[in-house]
């Protein structure tokens, strides 16, 4: 019987590190279950959270506790034993905050777990140890690389129906190599373990002695992310313009935003896209006061020694590496919505702040996830499709491609008419980068 655990009582610096992950894998391999396990011998179970399971078992007839439930929260997914929606849990360790995203296995539900899997810094893909590599399996780790998630970890999960075998994990791990060559991802580590029985999740597994890698907390308190995000080319879309107009700060003229990559300093020249526009950093404000230097992904304000134009959805950047400028665009997007895509029908693009006018002009061609062999040919793409697409938009775009900047490179498709998140995209660079406009009357 599982037991309740003892809440941790050691205070969670507020400076500790942030490590965002998700977990993904085929149905019934164990993601909730591993989750729950995870959260409970790392004590970070309430007391409220505990008795609530207790009760789910008592009316069960069970006297064993379902972990799986601490993250299935919906009433159809506890009926059916499956993760359908996203399921946020949070939880710290002295060395580390941690945000874990539960998305759903099947096939139906890729679109959420696009969306839980947008701004990890890790994925973890379960696989059953039973099964092997699977389709599903392919799939997560495909979109993984898709969505340019640095690190993964892949748990061979139920070693503890395999009798713990080596032979069998080495195996699985050759079959996952087999397909790694045409993911897009440098950093992969293998942990075999029993979410239901804990073994190497928390607590180093003593069944599997042939195996002296770290335990799973062990390797995502250890995992080096300072260096994922980009901090070499400025970048700050405009949320707002901040105009203070009282006699003491007449004058002020403030420019906030996230600062979504790279370093900004007093005096440093930038420009302003897409005007092209240059000027130089007067001051630099935060919260707690004026700075002299700043990097992502802090929020700040912005003062700018130069009077330039400059509103909601411009972007200020750093004069070494421009982003890109322009209306032509060429993007992989995943298909969310039961309305298939329409070439020639204008949607809304939220990029960033922007929000602007698209119309899509051609499917360069679908992703066979299974196989992940190109189709060309199509001419749309349905519910969960994955694709490469080209696009015009009404005003011009200010983008890194998503594999070098993820901040500033995805973006998000909404149907006008229903206001509905149709898609989510990722900038690929364009084949032929318009230059950095003065001034023009952008029009499709």
């Amino acid at each position: 019987m599982t037991t309740s655990p003892e809440p941790s009582q050691d205070p969670i610096p507020d400076n500790t590190e942030l490590l965002r992950f998700t977990t993904a894998g085929s149905v019934d391999d164990g993601k909730s279950t591993l989750i729950g396990r995870l959260l409970h011998d790392a004590k970070s179970i309430f007391e409220d959270q505990w008795d609530a399971l207790q009760k789910s078992a008592d009316l069960a007839g069970g006297s064993d506790v379902n972990l799986a439930n601490l993250t299935d929260g919906l009433r159809a997914e506890r009926e059916q034993g499956i993760t359908i929606d996203v399921a946020y849990r949070y939880f710290a360790t002295p060395r580390r905050k941690f945000i874990i995203a539960d998305t759903p296995g099947h096939v139906q539900y890729t679109r959420n777990m696009v969306t839980g899997a947008s701004t990890a810094n890790m994925a973890l893909v379960l696989i059953d140890a039973r099964n092997g590599v699977v389709e599903q399996s392919k799939r997560h780790a495909y979109i993984s690389s898709l969505l340019g998630i640095p690190h993964m970890v892949v748990c061979i999960n139920k070693m503890d129906l395999v009798d713990y075998s080596e032979a069998r994990f080495r195996e699985i791990r050759e079959q996952f190599f087999e397909f790694v060559p045409r993911l897009d991802i440098r950093d992969i580590t293998f942990i075999p373990i029993s979410a239901l029985k804990g073994d190497n999740v928390v607590d180093a597994s003593t069944s599997m002695p042939w195996y002296h890698g770290p335990t799973l907390l062990g390797h995502l308190e250890d995992v080096y992310i300072a260096s994922d995000w980009n901090l070499k080319d400025f970048r700050m879309p405009v949320q707002y313009v901040i105009r203070p107009l009282t006699d003491e700060h007449h004058d002020f003229r403030g420019f906030a935003g996230q600062i979504t990559g790279g370093v900004v300093t007093q005096g440093q020249e930038v420009a302003v896209l897409p005007s092209g526009k240059r000027s130089k950093v007067k001051a630099i404000h935060t919260y707690e006061g004026e700075i002299d230097e700043a990097f992502s992904p802090q929020s700040v304000t912005i003062l700018l020694e130069d009077n330039i134009d400059i509103s909601r959805g411009d972007t200020l950047a750093s004069l070494g590496t421009l982003p890109y400028t322009t209306q032509d665009h060429d993007a992989n997007i995943c298909w969310m919505h039961e309305t298939p895509l329409q070439l020639g029908r204008k949607y809304l693009i939220k990029h960033g702040p922007a929000v602007t006018k698209v119309v899509f002009r051609e499917v360069m061609h679908k992703v066979q996830i299974e196989t992940l062999e190109e189709i060309h040919g199509t001419a749309t793409l349905g519910l969960n499709d994955i694709g490469r697409v080209k696009f015009k938009s009404m005003a011009p775009l200010v983008y890194d491609a998503y594999r070098k900047n993820r901040n500033i490179g995805g973006f998000v498709i909404i149907d006008e008419a229903s206001n509905d998140t149709v898609a989510a995209g990722m900038f690929r660079s364009p084949e032929k980068p318009a230059p950095v406009p003065e001034h023009k009357d952008y029009v499709i």
